[in-house]
């Protein structure tokens, strides 16, 4: 089955400014989601349509949205939810915009900067192809075949079989990362497996607790109660670390503990962000706090990005470094070879 389709965070926002825009101009909502569905994109009309026709029959944005699947995320629903319930929807959709920018933001940040590492990698990768190709060649002429990689692929043939592997290999890599950002139960282990790896750890950290921070001030800026708030910010950090201790903090919560001893119990979450939560509340002052607390996490998150990206970088470098290498050994023994067989037979 193909996965569901889901709007992207460019989407989203796009999305978030035009329904604030239209929200505090007092637009009747038949009339926003009249045109959202005209404008929608070709795989999301259904569900824009179904919305369209929910909200005109008087159903609630949130009831509406609830029915389209996955197309949009947990947070976009309930925030709409809690914006209905407490008429600050306009305020939501403004914030909405300002969290899906930041995401996209991010998203530039790391891909600019992973950029020319993949362009080595891809360059050495159509390297080794036409390698395998040309000896083929010239083997199938001279008699003697070299095998460049040494698992048998040679000439046409193996440039079809090494190119089919590769492609299998891009594809399962892609579906890994897809599963891992859509929280799938097979890679929450490896999800939790990342966050402990030192240097990459610290940075997917960095980038969890952003994500929570701003829908911690989000949530507790409409006054949202707090059993229903922490697995909606526990789930904006996507990932699994946070996410499994949901049910314990949300027990702890209706037990009466404040939000600092929930997160503190858990073990989850390192001593900066407790400090803070714990003088944000008693001070009385959370929202505010944690507004500049996501603001400062923000820019952590940039720096992180920017160091996954890096750390990435290197391990593509090593491993092109390494095909390098790889070449020129298996490139010197049929060079040497060619030589050592000539001068027997020079003899």
């Amino acid at each position: 089955m193909l996965p569901e389709p889901r709007l992207s965070n460019k989407a989203l926002a796009e999305l978030s400014h035009r329904l604030a825009v239209e929200t505090d101009a007092g637009i009747d909502i038949r009339r926003t989601w009249q045109r959202e569905a005209e404008m929608a994109r070709y795989q999301f009309k259904p569900e824009f349509a179904d919305i369209r026709d929910a909200v005109g029959s008087g159903e609630s944005l949130a009831a509406a949205l609830a029915r389209t699947g996955k197309v949009f995320p947990p947070l976009f629903r309930e925030m709409v939810d809690v914006g209905e319930q407490t008429g600050t929807l306009g305020r939501v959709f403004q914030r909405l915009e300002a969290h899906y920018r930041h995401m996209v933001e991010a998203q530039r940040i790391f891909l600019s900067a992973i950029a020319w590492p993949m362009l080595e990698l891809a360059f050495a990768i159509f390297i080794i192809g036409v390698l395998i190709w040309i000896l083929g060649v010239i083997g199938s002429r001279t008699g003697h075949t070299t095998d460049v990689l040494g698992f048998g692929l040679v000439g046409t043939r193996g440039l079809v079989i090494y190119l089919f592997f590769v492609s299998l290999a891009g594809l399962a890599v892609a579906a890994v990362v897809i599963a891992i950002q859509r929280g799938k139960l097979w890679t929450r282990p490896l999800q939790r497996l990342l966050i402990q790896l030192p240097a990459l750890g610290p940075a997917i950290e960095k980038i969890a607790l952003s994500r929570l921070t701003w829908a911690l001030h989000l949530a507790l800026n409409v006054e949202m109660d707090l059993r229903r708030v922490v697995p909606l910010v526990l789930r904006a950090t996507g990932n699994d670390h946070y996410v499994r201790h949901s049910d314990q903090i949300v027990r702890d919560v209706a037990a009466g503990h404040p939000l600092h001893r929930a997160f503190s119990r858990s073990r989850a979450f390192p001593e900066g962000f407790i400090d803070a939560l714990t003088v944000a509340e008693e001070s009385g002052r959370i929202v505010e706090s944690m507004d500049r607390l996501s603001k400062r996490f923000e820019d952590e998150a940039q720096a992180a990005t920017k160091s996954i990206a890096v750390i990435l970088g290197f391990a593509v470098t090593g491993l092109v470094m390494g095909i390098i290498v790889l070449l020129i050994f298996r490139l010197a023994g049929f060079y040497f070879g060619s030589i050592n067989d000539a001068l027997k037979m020079a003899k």
